[in-house]
């Protein structure tokens, strides 16, 4: 009986061993920080895309499957031709970055599956960037709207991921290329356009103030008149009286005499 027992439990042994060699690596999970996974069942309820499992060790049975995504920020860089307004080819050159929202990966695994970065997030891109470069010329794309531009293809790229459970974190334009003729058409147009500004900057700085010099001159001439014409003989007599006193009682006065100036006013006479 002990035997038997004893056999018994080395059978039981052998057979976890041989079930852990053969299985194991379908049955033992760990899923690294950073990461999410989610379990497909083909046997019973298939993809389970409610229950989201984080990081740590997992135990699923060897005939289900779990797939492991990683949702960590990512970086994609994509060079492309697009073509403008006006059927202008431009060179771009982007830079999109993104993560899977964590509790939509079962979903995203439904609709794109595994390999979502290739079938969702990068056409997603290149159409969004060539939809909005349709919409612009060159030009404005090199330099007048550039801004206006990028933040075109942020929002409509963020809006259309979004949609489909990514995160878009940023997307930049690292650089748009011309042919040469062109970009050298614009860079010239530009620097006209900036030199005329220049010369209408200096044009309205002179006429204002020609404008500021008018006014002052009016106002001078303004102020003598209503000075002349509020000035009668017997005021200034009182004026010139009033100086005379005034001078009469400096330590450098030395004779004053009285009505021999003109209009009968008091001269002075000798100084130190």
């Amino acid at each position: 009986m002990k035997f038997n027992l004893k056999s018994s439990y080395i059978i039981a042994i052998v057979a976890v061993i041989l079930i852990i060699l053969l299985f194991g690596g379908r049955m033992f999970f760990i899923i690294e920080a950073g990461e999410r996974g989610i379990i497909f069942r083909p046997y019973t309820s298939g993809l389970d895309t409610k229950n989201i499992y984080g990081d740590g060790f997992h135990i699923i049975s060897p005939w289900n499957k779990l797939y492991i995504y990683d949702v960590r920020e990512q970086q994609r860089e994509e060079t492309m031709d697009v073509l403008d307004k006006n059927g202008l080819s431009i060179n771009t050159d982007i830079t999109v970055r993104f993560n899977p929202l964590y509790n939509g990966i079962g979903l995203l695994h439904q609709q794109f599956g595994i390999n979502y970065i290739n079938v969702l997030v990068i056409p997603e891109v290149r159409s969004t960037v060539r939809q909005v470069a349709g919409r612009y010329t060159a030009e404005e794309i090199y330099s007048t709207k550039r801004a206006e531009v990028e933040n075109s293809i942020k929002e409509e790229t963020r809006k259309v991921l979004g949609e489909n459970f990514i995160d878009m974190r940023a997307l930049l334009i690292r650089s748009i290329n011309l042919p040469e003729q062109i970009k050298a058409a614009i860079e010239s147009k530009l620097k006209q356009e900036q030199e005329a500004l220049a010369y209408e900057f200096r044009l309205q700085r002179a006429q204002s103030e020609a404008e500021r010099r008018r006014i002052e001159a009016e106002g001078i001439s303004n102020f003598n008149r209503i000075i002349s014409a509020s000035l009668s003989d017997n005021i200034l007599k009182q004026r010139g009286i009033e100086a005379t006193i005034s001078l009469a009682e400096s330590p450098n006065t030395k004779i004053v005499v009285i009505g021999s100036g003109k209009d009968g006013l008091p001269l002075i006479l000798g100084n130190n």
